[in-house]
């Protein structure tokens, strides 16, 4: 039986096997109108989502298209799945035939449609010419070769699927042992995964995005597998700001904690103070705490707002030293908050056990998705062999039902939410804000060529297919934020339209 070599095991793209059987079922799963994506004009894609090129996985040579007037007028994500496939004239020839142009077709909708699905078959075609396997990856964790694992948390409920998969019996039901490791802080994370110290980490979601670009230190190749949560943060304001504060310019000055340089909280935090015209390195003062510190510190006096992970906000209102004054999904409905990930080393060096371990994450993940199964989530993370919290903070968190430290009583069931599908247009919302906010040099970052560096979406969709679940067929989508919308398919324009409407 011949078994791939762990660095042509999965598909970058696709997260499969490089079966023709295996892309074959995402082609099966497509729409059968590609006019689904185009519209009658060919100007943008219809939905709430942009064209991708992820269901399939082609040659990826560019050549000259032979009318460039030609191939500037189809739509732009047309164009990328063309230059994809191998040039206009490879997708002309293989949709229309040897000698045929488009001129010939009725009219331009029933052309974009041919070449569209021209372009779909010609990329399921060429990944089956991949180096292939006998050994279904569905049973490839007969042969673990790691069983005993050392996983790193952050005590938070961000960490809830990796926590909750040990005492639920998640990692053991894919044959795994895992030792949980507690952490004090994020460098104490960064620094083990560096040093390669434990097998895999909780991490937040920009992490291994800067940790791979070597923005904090010298650069290590981290993959993310999965989101572990999304939303699940807030803003909290010291109590005697109460009546000071009625809209965002009001925070100028303030003194305020995020618990990482690379995490949604800062990122988040300096989208919304810059929409009240607040420069976050120039108007205010932001600095770092490990969470547990942070209401410490708020209680104290000593800062004036946190942007925390959770039960650190409720914690903070039910003890009277602060309110809640935005929930992250406030300004990002559905934004990604902490991740499973591990070193591409070891990945590498564990591919099956690797599999078996996203797997048992995504399955947890899921579990805690579930709103009947929050309260027992809640309870098995509560513990102080875990989180060490209050049961009654967290399961307000957990269900959302809530008091905000103002009087009111909130139901946002989506307070913090779990859902392993990591989109890659995260990832290229991230590294706009990276680059807008001087944490990535100037210069043309390739945002998508980033993104399918790190983030592993093509395997979490098929591990989670694997679960019965139903993860999304794309890899990008319109992300709509408070203050405006991010269309993935044009990030420069996106941070150059925030430079020019708020100065910074």
């Amino acid at each position: 039986m011949t078994i791939l070599s762990p660095a042509a095991q999965f598909c970058r793209d696709c997260g499969q096997t490089h079966f023709s059987r295996d892309h074959a079922q995402l082609w099966a799963e497509l729409s059968p109108r590609p006019l689904d994506w185009v519209n009658p004009d060919g100007a943008k894609p219809m939905g709430p989502y942009s064209l991708s090129p992820d269901p399939v996985h082609g040659v990826k040579a560019v050549k000259d298209p032979p009318s460039p007037s030609l191939l500037a007028s189809l739509p732009p994500d047309l164009q990328l799945l063309i230059a994809q496939m191998g040039g206009l004239e490879s997708v002309l020839r293989a949709t229309f035939g040897q000698g045929s142009t488009h001129g010939n077709y009725p009219n331009r909708r029933k052309f974009l449609q041919q070449m569209l699905i021209g372009a779909l078959l010609m990329g399921t075609a060429n990944c089956g010419q991949q180096e292939a396997s006998e050994l279904d990856p569905s049973t490839a964790f007969g042969r673990l070769e790691k069983t005993h694992l050392k996983i790193a948390y952050l005590p938070i409920a961000c960490a809830t699927p990796i926590i909750m998969a040990e005492p639920l019996g998640f990692y053991e039901k894919y044959g795994l042992k895992v030792e949980l490791v507690k952490m004090n802080g994020w460098p104490q994370v960064r620094d083990a995964a560096m040093a390669g110290e434990l097998d895999a980490y909780h991490m937040l979601s920009p992490m291994p995005l800067a940790m791979s670009l070597g923005l904090s230190a010298t650069a290590t190749p981290i993959k993310l597998a999965s989101i572990e949560n999304i939303n699940g943060s807030a803003i909290t304001v010291a109590l005697r700001h109460r009546d000071r504060l009625q809209q965002v310019a009001d925070l100028r000055g303030f003194r305020i904690a995020v618990p990482y340089i690379y995490s949604m909280h800062n990122l988040l935090l300096r989208y919304h103070l810059a929409s009240g015209g607040i420069h976050p390195d120039r108007d205010a003062e932001l600095i770092v705490l490990p969470p547990p510190e942070m209401l410490s510190n708020l209680e104290a006096g000593t800062i004036d707002a946190m942007v925390a992970p959770e039960p650190f906000n409720q914690m903070a209102v039910e003890q009277g030293v602060g309110f809640i004054h935005r929930l992250t999904r406030q300004l990002w409905p559905g934004h990604p908050c902490c991740a499973f990930a591990t070193s591409e080393a070891w990945m590498r060096q564990y591919p099956s056990t690797f599999r078996a371990v996203n797997k048992a994450i995504i399955d947890s993940t899921n579990y805690a998705s579930q709103p009947q199964n929050r309260r027992a989530a809640a309870q098995a993370v509560a513990p102080a062999a875990y989180l060490n919290v209050p049961l009654a903070a967290l399961e307000s968190v957990f269900t959302g039902e809530f008091n905000d430290g103002l009087g009111n009583r909130q139901n946002i069931p989506d307070r913090i939410d779990f859902d392993p599908y990591p989109w890659k247009s995260f990832s290229y919302w991230i590294t706009t804000q990276l680059q807008r906010w001087g944490f990535l040099t100037p210069g043309n970052w390739q945002h998508e060529a980033i993104a399918d560096d790190v983030f592993m979406t093509g395997l979490a969709r098929q591990l989670s297919k694997e679960l019965g679940q139903n993860p999304p067929s794309l890899i990008l989508r319109f992300e709509d934020l408070a203050y405006d919308r991010f269309d993935p398919s044009e990030p420069e324009q996106y941070l150059q339209a925030q430079i020019d409407r708020w100065d910074f």
